[in-house]
Order: structure tokens, then C-alpha cells, then sequence
């Protein structure tokens, strides 16, 4: 066995969510760090191509299409990650994002947004974005006695932000669950963290944080100004953190945390 504290050699991640930017970055670091990755979301094509760059990069992936939100979806992909590549050690819960429909704005403001509207927002990010998947597959990690999992949260979850209300509460929510989970499963083997991305710029905040000729909104202009490092951060920059926290090697006795890679923007007061 490897001396390297972040060899991940012989494990096996699911990534929920790698069709997306970050999601995606994830399932390409830890597949570099030695992990079989099961990509796992809706978008056969987006999900397809990130198993391609891992295999292209002598990685081993292969993508698996599963609705984070449906209990027989996820149950289904499960059998086939068993099947095709084993038991899961590690899981990533990168599936989210914030909906347009609950963000406030002048034109709806905070009391016309509905109660549907509310309840996709923690569909989305709370129930699809952690809960049902840790039942599913941590649960099964928790039976054999072995495994972490990682929820991805936001810098939301600590302070809320303007106008993303239901994001914010939804993402708050995910940190409650990951500390419980931590408490609940610590003795059975499995170690449950958080990670908590700053302002990454993807498909779900692009429209938030540029013009369509690509220069920052004021909303942007506000954050660089409120991160210290006063810049947005890459998605490569959150795979450090990842092996960190997968590897039960380098985080053996780290559970319950929230690990913070912002670039400062929670350290920031005035």
C-alpha cells in the first residue's frame, strides 16, 4: 500500500453532479489521484464526456444517468456502479445550484415567491443535493463500515446573500445534515464533511456575474471586492480539498467539518 497520503488507489467515487463544471473538475482530480469514478447525473452527454477526459487521461470512469431526486433512479445507478465498478468508498454530492425562479429581484421580490418555488429550491440543493443520495449510498458505506462523503455547500449557507434566498437556506440546511450525518455514522465507519466552494463561475451564476459581452456585473464587482484575494476561483482549485477530505488516509480523523475554499471571502468583514 502507498505511503502518499492522497493516493486514492483502489477507491471508488460516485460523483453526483459531475455533469456540471464543478462536479466535473472533482471527478477528474480524485480519478488523477488514483480513484474509479462513477459520473452520475442527468445529462448522458455532458457526463459521458467527463468519463471520456478521465479515461483519456488514464483515468478509470464510466458514466451512469441518475436523477438525484428520485429514490428508485439513485437506487437504480447504484446496482449498476456495483456491477460495472464495486463498492463505493466515496461519495460527492455536487448536484445543486440556485433556480431563477427563487431569486429575488425587483420585479419579485421576496413575499411573490411561492411555496412551490421554495420547494424546488431545496429540492434542488437539500433533498436531491445531499439527503437522498446519503441515504442511499452512505447508508450503504455506513453498513460496511467504511467510507466519506462529501457534500458540496456554499459560502451562501454561512451568511446569506442577496437575492438567492432559498439557495442560501437550502445550502444552510446541507451544513445541519452534514454535522448530523458526522455524528450519526462516525462510529460505523463513515466520515461526512463539507466543502464549501467561494464564487466559481458556472452555468448556474454566469448570468449573475457577467454581461452578455463578458464584463462583471455589479453583483461581480461586489464579490471581488468583498474576497481577499480579489479574483473568482478556478474549479481545479476545490481538488485539493477533495483528496484531502476523501482520503481516509490524509483525513482520518476529520469528520463534521466544513472545509472553505473562498479564496477569504468568509474571512472578510470590513
Amino acid at each position: 500500500m502507498s505511503d502518499n497520503l492522497f493516493d486514492l488507489s483502489g477507491e471508488i467515487a460516485v460523483v453526483i453532479g459531475g455533469t456540471g463544471v464543478l462536479g466535473g473538475a472533482l471527478a477528474e482530480g480524485l480519478a488523477k489521484a488514483g480513484a474509479a469514478i462513477a459520473v452520475l447525473g442527468r445529462s448522458r452527454e455532458r457526463g459521458e464526456a467527463c468519463a471520456r477526459r478521465i479515461k483519456e487521461a488514464s483515468g478509470h470512469a464510466k458514466f451512469f444517468e441518475a436523477d438525484a431526486l428520485s429514490v428508485e433512479s439513485l437506487a437504480a445507478a447504484h446496482r449498476e456502479v456495483l456491477s460495472s465498478l464495486g463498492q463505493p468508498t466515496i461519495l460527492i454530492n455536487a448536484a445543486g445550484g440556485n433556480d431563477p425562479k427563487v431569486t429575488v429581484t425587483s420585479e419579485r421580490p421576496f413575499e411573490k415567491i411561492t411555496a412551490d418555488d421554495w420547494r424546488s429550491g431545496f429540492d434542488l440543493n437539500l433533498i436531491g443535493g445531499a439527503l437522498l443520495p446519503c441515504q442511499e449510498f452512505g447508508a450503504a458505506m455506513a453498513q460496511r463500515g467504511r467510507g466519506s462523503i462529501i457534500n458540496i455547500a456554499s459560502v451562501a449557507a454561512h451568511f446569506p446573500l442577496s437575492r438567492v434566498v432559498a439557495y442560501s437556506a437550502a445550502k444552510a440546511a446541507v451544513l445541519n445534515l452534514t454535522q448530523f450525518l458526522a455524528r450519526e455514522w462516525a462510529a460505523r465507519g463513515v466520515r461526512v464533511n463539507s466543502l464549501t466552494p467561494g464564487f466559481f463561475p458556472a452555468e448556474q451564476n454566469r448570468r449573475l456575474l457577467f454581461h452578455d459581452d463578458g464584463t462583471l456585473t455589479e453583483r461581480a464587482r461586489s464579490i471581488l471586492g468583498h474576497t481577499p484575494m480579489a479574483r473568482f476561483g478556478e474549479p481545479n482549485e476545490l481538488i485539493g480539498a477533495a483528496v484531502f477530505l476523501a482520503s481516509a488516509k490524509a483525513s482520518s480523523f476529520v469528520t463534521g467539518i466544513d472545509l472553505k475554499v473562498d479564496g477569504g471571502f468568509l474571512a472578510q468583514t470590513i
